[in-house]
């Protein structure tokens, strides 16, 4: 059974607009530093000349130590025990189920650039059911649309994952899949809009777009 495509909400205007870089305090560039990759150098002392402008943060930056908290878990989920294109996967068709648009434009680059093809971003947004997945992808897509519909994976899709995915990258794919389904619904409520540059959802009466539930 398809999964169900939450419904859209457009906020005329944010409710929690970014905060400009120049206003962030020093606790937020501390926060910034647990996005840092396990075993990378410390970043500049002025990081706010060099980070360009980016909406997700100017939330974040409203409350620091939530930041931080936040950022050093998404940090271990972009280096977990799951490879990137597994990441991905997740990420977008969460994204896409979720309505979550400012993670499915970030996220569909960077689905690509962790190797999937056009046409497979393409079938995220069908779904598990897409001809264009072999078992595998099919069983991690579809666990994306369990847990988002129902907050449980089936013992089948549970059966089918864990011929391919060892007790560590199981447990990371839950928690990516949770991560990103809690950030598509607080940056819906917070009304989070697109950075500059960034290509939203396809039109809905295109090829790919959602289909109402």
């Amino acid at each position: 059974m398809a999964a169900a495509v939450t419904k859209g909400y457009r906020l005329t205007e944010p409710r929690i607009p970014p905060r400009p870089p120049a206003d962030w305090e020093a606790e937020m560039l501390d926060a910034l530093a647990a996005l840092r990759s396990p075993g990378s150098a410390p970043r500049s002392a002025e990081p706010r000349r060099e980070r360009p402008a980016s909406n997700i943060l100017g939330i974040f930056s409203w409350h620091p130590a939530l930041a931080k908290a936040f950022f050093a878990f998404n940090s271990h989920l972009f280096h977990s025990t799951l490879p990137a294109r597994d990441r991905e996967m997740a990420t977008v068709r969460v994204a896409w189920l979720r309505r979550g648009e400012y993670e499915w434009a970030q996220h569909v680059r960077m689905a690509k650039n962790s190797g999937l093809a056009e046409e497979e971003v393409d079938a995220i947004s069908v779904g598990p059911d897409s001809p264009a997945w072999a078992p595998r992808d099919a069983a991690l897509l579809r666990s994306v649309d369990e847990i988002v519909a129902d907050r449980y994976v089936s013992d089948e899709t549970w059966k089918r994952l864990s011929e391919h995915l060892d007790r560590k990258q199981l447990m990371d794919l839950v928690f990516t899949i949770g991560a990103y389904d809690l950030l598509a619904m607080a940056f819906n409520t917070f009304g989070l809009e697109l950075d500059p540059g960034l290509t939203g959802f396809p039109p809905e009466n295109g090829a790919s777009g959602p289909a109402s539930s």
